[in-house]
């Protein structure tokens, strides 16, 4: 475990290139299942700036050192319905590491765990969500670790996803 101090804090629209910058890099393609330019990747120039009650878009930071982001949505409010037809309290957190040499040290455990206390800081909030690909072994491996558990397989767009969640309780 690293021993570094893990922030989060709002994307602001001077973290676009950083963030253009992660979505080239070769193990967040595989993550993802495809290249971050085509249709349906994140359009940072637009999503950073909006401020929408039902998501949080966040940098994570190691000692003031932009190393991550976490998205953290109430899926209940989304206006995309992602999840479909959710109950309020439920949140669903997208997270990764964008600088390469911070992989493997202990780093993302550290990033969801202040990503999970953000989410149970809200007394109404009983569960988490995430949707690793089926194909990405290793990220199922870690959200198990966190103490997610497996609800089932479920097709998002033309992504095959594996949908987790962690329960306040865990």
């Amino acid at each position: 475990m690293s021993e570094q101090l893990i922030s989060l804090r709002t994307a602001v629209p001077a973290d676009i290139a950083t963030l253009r910058r992660w979505d080239a890099q070769p193990h967040i393609e595989a993550a993802t299942g495809r290249d971050r330019g085509e249709p349906g990747a994140w359009d940072w120039e637009s999503e950073i700036p909006q401020n929408v009650p039902w998501r949080e878009m966040l940098v994570a930071e190691c000692s003031g050192r932009p190393i991550g982001f976490v998205q953290i949505i109430d899926p209940a409010g989304d206006e995309g319905q992602y999840w479909g037809d959710c109950t309020p309290d439920l949140r669903a957190i997208d997270i990764w590491i964008g600088e390469p040499d911070f992989l493997g040290k202990g780093f993302g455990t550290e990033i969801m765990s202040a990503a999970l206390e953000r989410c149970f800081a809200v007394p109404a909030v009983s569960a988490v969500l995430i949707d690793p690909l089926v194909a990405n072994i290793r990220a199922i491996r870690f959200f198990t670790k966190m103490g997610f558990q497996v609800l089932g397989r479920r097709m998002f767009g033309e992504d095959d996803c594996l949908v987790m969640r962690i329960g306040r309780a865990s």
